[in-house]
């Protein structure tokens, strides 16, 4: 946007007509008034004398050689730099028709010929003084957009702390409500299966020694059918350790991923913080009514111990592989779709590297419809979502960038086209240099 100067300086006024009588009448009456004029005798010479100095109001007339007032006027209109520069078309030509065009082309004024001074200078300081004013309420405008921008992010940021103190808190309780229980039942389930095999052993005994048992005896063993019953108890018991030992997994894996009690920088193992963020999505990925399981594909590099907020780049993790998901669930729900049949296999694939600049890049690429590229400008706006109502709040993207510019000072960008899924890449360094030196290892 191209303003123009402040009100302290003599107003400048270009001048084009192609009779020199006209000029030199305009530029003296207008000169006696204070203005400071420039003259130009045909449109080219205009266009030029706008892109040396720009005026703050162009007196244009119609009829020229060469190239006429509308053209010299839509011209000025194309051009960003000359655009909001008010036009004031005087012309001979009085016909409504005439005017008509010259207000289509993007005239703010018509002064038909023969003129009078004293209205020539009415007319243009009317619009110098709306000039300033339409600079006056951009420049309020641009403050406000400023002070919303301000807003929102503060408002993301408060939403994103609340977040992550409330998930914490939560998945901390949860974690220590369900770890007594778990344990018990994981450490006696090693004692119990030795007690159930002892008992076996018993009867297997028994059998051996009395071959022959009582009709009461064999009546009870063919009801409850023993020799499968025997069988089948060590299965259960295998069953329920593995059972348990999976619930020992989930919650070991809730409090990796909640970090609730390290609010510092720490260095850490991303492919662990990665692997339980994927085991808290398990229940996204597995195979649904509507679509097959969704495959994960790990192309992990060799990294090494990464310093950075722990518990908010899992909170990037799960945003990024949940919007994942979600796609691709759209393209599956989407039979019309051209992608509908390549999503028979829906994948995910994660992909980790060091860079040449001595960064850590994660990428997690999905193989759902896309996103046009008219959004993804757009991806990382505060509340800015495409997904359906209800499904999306607009603010995982916003928040994950936050954290990740600004806490982590990387990058994260988005590269997609669509029909062929996307790719959301991270960057971060391995080190913060100016607080590295005071971090303990993990």
């Amino acid at each position: 946007m191209y303003f123009n100067q402040t009100n302290h300086h003599k107003k400048n006024i270009l001048v084009v007509d192609d009779t020199p009588d006209n000029l030199r009448l305009l530029s003296a009456m207008l000169t006696a008034q204070g203005f400071e004029v420039r003259k130009a005798l045909n449109g080219k010479m205009a266009l030029t004398a706008c892109q040396m100095v720009l005026p703050d109001v162009i007196l244009l007339d119609i009829n020229m050689p060469g190239m006429d007032g509308y053209q010299v006027c839509q011209q000025l209109k194309a051009d960003d730099k000359t655009s909001e520069v008010p036009v004031i078309f005087i012309s001979a030509l009085d016909d409504v028709v005439d005017k008509v065009k010259a207000f289509d082309v993007g005239g703010v004024d018509y002064i038909a010929k023969p003129f009078h001074g004293a209205e020539v200078v009415l007319r243009i300081e009317n619009q110098i003084n709306l000039r300033l004013l339409q600079v006056k309420l951009q420049e309020k405008n641009f403050l406000l957009q400023q002070a919303l921008e301000n807003l929102q992010a503060s408002q993301v940021k408060q939403i994103q702390n609340e977040k992550m103190v409330a998930l914490g808190q939560l998945v901390a309780g949860l974690a220590h409500e369900i770890n007594n229980p778990i344990s018990f039942i994981y450490g006696n389930l090693q004692y119990a299966g030795q007690y159930v095999q002892d008992l076996v052993n018993i009867i297997e005994v028994y059998q051996q020694e009395y071959p022959k048992p009582t009709p009461k005896i064999q009546e009870i063993a063919k009801d409850i059918d023993l020799n499968f019953m025997i069988k089948d108890l060590q299965n259960l018991i295998g069953a329920m350790y593995r059972g348990s030992d999976r619930i020992r997994e989930i919650v070991q894996a809730l409090q990796h991923f909640s970090r609730h009690d390290e609010a510092q920088m720490k260095r850490v193992n991303i492919h662990e913080d990665i692997e339980n963020t994927l085991v808290m999505l398990q229940h996204r990925l597995r195979k649904a009514a509507n679509r097959p399981e969704i495959v994960v594909v790990k192309d992990y590099g060799n990294l090494p111990l990464i310093t950075c907020y722990a518990g908010e780049l899992n909170q990037v993790f799960m945003h990024l592989l949940n919007n994942a998901i979600d796609a691709i669930e759209e393209g599956v729900g989407n039979q019309s779709s051209p992608l509908y049949s390549q999503l028979s296999t829906p994948q995910i694939r994660i992909h980790t590297e060091v860079t040449d600049l001595n960064m850590v890049k994660i990428a997690i690429a999905d193989n759902g419809l896309g996103i046009e590229e008219s959004l993804r400008s757009r991806l990382f706006d505060p509340f800015f979502t495409t997904k359906p109502v209800g499904k999306g709040s607009g603010l995982g993207l916003s928040i994950s960038y936050q954290i990740i510019v600004q806490k982590h000072r990387g990058n994260i960008t988005c590269t997609s086209s669509v029909g062929k899924g996307a790719e959301f890449a991270i960057e971060i360094p391995i080190e913060q240099p100016d607080i590295s030196s005071q971090i303990s290892k993990s």
